[in-house]
């Protein structure tokens, strides 16, 4: 059997609200979601965004994460924080100095967040879609400003670096939307360089229709070659109509109302079967993480395992079967 130690994972916000409810009615919700995501993950990815982590300097929600943490190990789960850094969801707070103290203050937040969370959390996502980094300009944030100054290798070298420093033992991740050969051009250099990469991590956000099997292997056969580890860190396979072709940014698809449809559950559960069933008899793919557990988180989407009232779909329960199907086999 193939794969015998694969992490089946999943954003593990949801279990973030249940820990941290204090109104009933949050903790009845998020509970329930709570105990159909255990009885599935082995593996939790959760939010470090510097924006919501530290909305302002220095009230780091520390405690709030500690808690999440706490529930999850006990219960068994292998964590990932995401992402150490990024040009996205970055502190604003951080542009009212200058790049030489952005830099450090980068650095240092790097150190506190895998220091704290040392043997705890094994996975970091230290830097986040770096192939885009060096012409992103929607709008001004720190990580741009001192990746224009210091180049992007010095950015990635330097951030890697401070995370391997925090916790030699933690499991380091580059993670990337671009699949094209830019990414791996940036993981060349990388690797050239000495960054002490782990695992390369690839997003499969498809809210514009499934990938299909030929692209997901060609997908894996590439980077592979690297001979590291290879993680699906972000998947999204959607249960409502598809964002239109033209949209070059998903961010920019804004909509209040996206629903899910019931014959497109069934598609969604038969896409998720194929795409799993490749991963799983992938040697190199060693991580799995479906990204909203529920529907209408990222984007409102009706991207999730389970509808928006909690009820498992179609895909929550064959995901399930093809988890315990492996268990049963071991």
């Amino acid at each position: 059997m193939k794969n015998e130690n694969f992490l089946f994972g999943c954003g593990a916000f949801d279990v973030l609200c249940y820990v941290n409810a204090t109104e009933e009615s949050e903790k009845e919700k998020y509970g329930k979601r709570t105990k159909e995501w255990l009885a599935l993950f082995n593996y939790g990815t959760l939010p470090f965004y510097w924006g919501t982590y530290e909305p302002t300097e220095g009230d780091v929600r520390q405690a709030e994460m500690d808690k999440c943490v706490e529930f999850l190990t006990a219960r068994g789960v292998t964590l990932k924080g995401h992402p150490l850094c990024w040009h996205t969801v970055c502190a604003d707070w951080l542009l009212s100095y200058d790049d030489k103290t952005i830099f450090e203050k980068q650095l240092e937040r790097i150190n506190r967040e895998v220091s704290h969370f040392k043997g705890r959390i094994t996975y970091w996502d230290v830097i986040n879609e770096t192939v885009i980094l060096p012409v992103f300009n929607k709008y001004d944030n720190a990580v741009s400003r001192i990746c224009a100054r210091y180049g992007r290798m010095t950015l990635i070298k330097e951030v890697f670096a401070a995370a391997k420093a925090a916790d030699p033992e933690a499991q380091l991740l580059i993670n990337d939307f671009n699949t094209t050969d830019k990414y791996e051009k940036v993981i060349e250099e990388c690797l050239q360089a000495g960054v002490p990469i782990d695992a390369i991590g690839i997003q499969s956000h498809q809210h514009q229709g499934y990938w299909g099997a030929k692209k997901i292997k060609e997908v894996i056969e590439r980077f592979s070659r690297f001979g590291l580890p290879v993680h699906f860190t972000e998947n999204t396979l959607l249960s409502g109509m598809l964002m239109p072709p033209e949209i070059e940014d998903l961010n920019d698809y804004q909509v209040k109302s996206w629903d899910t449809v019931p014959f497109m559950e069934i598609r969604q559960q038969e896409e998720l079967a194929e795409m799993y069933g490749i991963l799983l008899n992938s040697p190199s793919v060693k991580a799995a993480t479906y990204w909203d557990f529920a529907d209408g988180a990222w984007l409102n989407a009706p991207s999730g395992l389970v509808r928006v009232d909690g009820t498992p779909k179609p895909a929550y329960d064959r995901l399930k079967s093809i988890v315990e199907s492996r268990h049963a086999v071991k």
